[in-house]
């Protein structure tokens, strides 16, 4: 691939030393942070040989780059996760879903109170977990809750609660309890939480078996729903070590330029949960699994337990470095068969999941490469999307939506109420709403997009064009989308002449343009028509005597619509605060204006 003469002095320069290096495109913009054991060797693969797909796009659009040296690939380990959180750079790992698991919490208070929490604080609580996920743990609690009778409430009431007549709380508030009664009841719950279940099945056992034996039916049902609960809990976890630690076992596959990390969470030797994660990878397999390894515990805050068991080909020291507990790496029996079943559960996950990968890249990114080769220019990776609506002139308004990589960014859309212009006049609303756009790219320095489109004729996309050529002085490739008389995507018009860009209906790169051009059309029409029926709303209670601002304000409130108010007396309409007068005035309007519709 053909490299800009700056990269190619920076490649002279490279170091045999460890460290990180840092990929710029062509806004200067971060899109990359790798780590390396020799730098000079790493950052050069890049732009020598043949790469895969996914590679070779990185590459495309590497305009520059920066390295720096460490003193250990730990640290340039350490390093590179710290500028991944701080830069977010969009070819990295991203652990964008940052699961945090609950927690089921003893508080460290007279009168202890049984929570779920996400955060583990260092209050001096009990915290038991972490659950696979919070319906696990309200599972967990609520059995928890029939047995064990501590307070609920925050702060204490003046009265007893509902809690104490359904037997969930000694009502403490009232009562005079003595702390041993509570002090048993947290030693028997963390019995319970940290395994042993069968304690308290046989009291439950015993105080059923008493309550029958006092005909006290109810009570005993009761207790045999617990003892019951406590069953299905405890067989819903499959045992898969006796030594009852908490750990975590990671396995991962690779194939064609994708990983798949597995991780089992074990607690109290049991599996109670698996998390999987599907990303593409761009260093040595080895490298991003590290990469990984370090945001899952430092950038997402999980539990971290008291083993983690890896696979024997990753550095232990360098996980060492990343995680403060002790990194296994089993060689033999039942500990390196569960890393053996993570990594063939990996495999199967990415194999599952590969076809899905593909067919979406396809219509994502395979798409917008095909659309830029058509279109001779470079892969428009930002495309921003603009369109108008108004009906006869009024409440005209302009929607953007913005696609990177072929998926839509909802956060970067834009709403638009057209201001210089009276009447139904597109080429002039375009014109404003693009001038607002890019002076604000302009002035707040904000990303430039690659491709521009228009929805609408040859006579809209003029006008933009002769706004960000002649007022702006910007050069950004610019098209139309033509619509067909079914109101469907028709062509692509695009050049100096607005020619149509051949396209095959049934490519992906089209497909892509429908999608982008329904997508505007209906964030426009919808913004429209909120502004619509606000107007229309309002403008029928304009004029009426004796009803100002605040007044029509509170019968919107009250009413919700103009069809209620029709429908309402005066005596209802009085409710709001309006005088009989007034009330009479807006029912004779409105009635008035239906008449002569109908």
């Amino acid at each position: 691939m053909a490299i800009n003469d700056k990269i190619r002095a920076k490649l002279q320069l490279l170091p045999d030393l460890p460290g990180c290096y840092i990929m710029k495109d062509k806004n200067d913009t971060i899109i990359y942070v790798g780590k390396a054991k020799i730098l000079k060797n790493r950052v050069r693969s890049y732009f020598v040989g043949s790469h895969n797909t996914k590679t070779e796009r990185l590459v495309s659009e590497i305009e520059d780059f920066e390295f720096i040296v460490t003193e250990s690939n730990i640290e340039a380990l350490l390093l590179e996760i710290n500028l991944i959180k701080k830069n977010d750079p969009k070819y990295n790992i991203m652990l964008k879903d940052d699961k945090t698991y609950p927690f089921i919490k003893i508080t460290n208070e007279k009168f202890p109170r049984l929570l779920i929490t996400r955060k583990v604080l260092k209050d001096k609580a009990n915290y038991f977990g972490p659950y696979p996920n919070v319906g696990a743990a309200n599972e967990t609690k609520k059995l928890l809750d029939r047995i064990f009778p501590l307070r609920k409430c925050k702060t204490l009431p003046k009265e007893i609660c509902l809690y104490y007549h359904i037997h969930q709380c000694l009502a403490p508030c009232v009562y005079k309890i003595e702390e041993n009664v509570y002090k048993t009841m947290v030693d028997e719950i963390r019995q319970f939480l940290n395994g042993k279940h069968d304690f308290i099945s046989e009291v439950l056992e015993k105080q059923m078996m008493i309550a029958a034996e006092k005909m006290e039916f109810e009570r005993a049902g009761e207790l045999r729903d617990q003892i019951e609960a406590i069953k299905i809990l405890t067989t819903k976890q499959k045992m898969t070590n006796t030594d009852l630690v908490d750990r975590d076992v990671f396995g991962y596959y690779v194939k064609n330029g994708w990983m798949t990390v597995q991780v089992f969470f074990v607690r109290q030797g049991k599996v109670i949960e698996r998390d999987v994660n599907s990303f593409p990878f761009y260093n040595e397999e080895e490298e991003d699994f590290l990469t990984f390894i370090g945001q899952f515990y430092q950038e997402n805050a999980h539990f971290i337990p008291k083993e983690v068991f890896i696979p024997d080909n990753i550095d232990s020291e360098s996980v060492q470095a990343i995680v403060e507990t002790k990194v296994v790496q089993p060689k033999r029996g039942e500990k390196k068969k569960l890393v053996d079943l993570a990594t063939k559960n990996a495999k199967i996950s990415l194999e599952q999941k590969f076809d899905l990968i593909e067919r979406h890249e396809e219509r994502t990114i395979g798409a917008i490469d095909r659309l830029g080769e058509a279109m001779n220019i470079p892969a428009p990776i930002r495309i921003e999307a603009f369109d108008n609506s108004n009906i006869m002139g009024t409440n005209p308004v302009s929607a953007m939506v913005v696609f990177i990589d072929g998926k839509p960014m909802k956060k970067e859309y834009r709403k638009y109420k057209i201001k210089t212009v009276t009447g139904p006049d597109d080429y002039a609303s375009m014109r404003e709403v693009i001038y607002r756009r890019y002076s604000r790219v302009i002035k707040d320095n904000l990303p430039f997009p690659d491709l521009i489109l228009i929805d609408g004729g040859v006579g809209q996309v003029h006008a933009a064009r002769e706004v960000l050529l002649d007022q702006l002085g910007l050069d950004i490739p610019i098209a139309g989308l033509a619509k067909d008389d079914k109101h469907k995507t028709s062509e692509l018009l695009f050049g100096e002449n607005l020619d149509i860009v051949p396209l095959e209906r049934n490519s992906q790169e089209f497909f892509l343009l429908h999608r982008i051009q329904e997508e505007v059309h209906r964030f426009a029409i919808t913004f429209h028509r909120q502004l619509r029926s606000k107007t229309s709303f309002s403008s029928l209670l304009d004029d009426i005597d004796g009803l100002g601002p605040k007044r029509k304000k509170q019968l919107m409130l009250d009413f919700k619509s103009l069809k209620n108010i029709k429908v309402a007396t005066v005596e209802e309409l009085q409710k709001t605060g309006l005088p009989q007068k007034v009330a009479q005035n807006v029912l004779d309007k409105l009635n008035k204006d239906e008449n002569k519709n109908e």
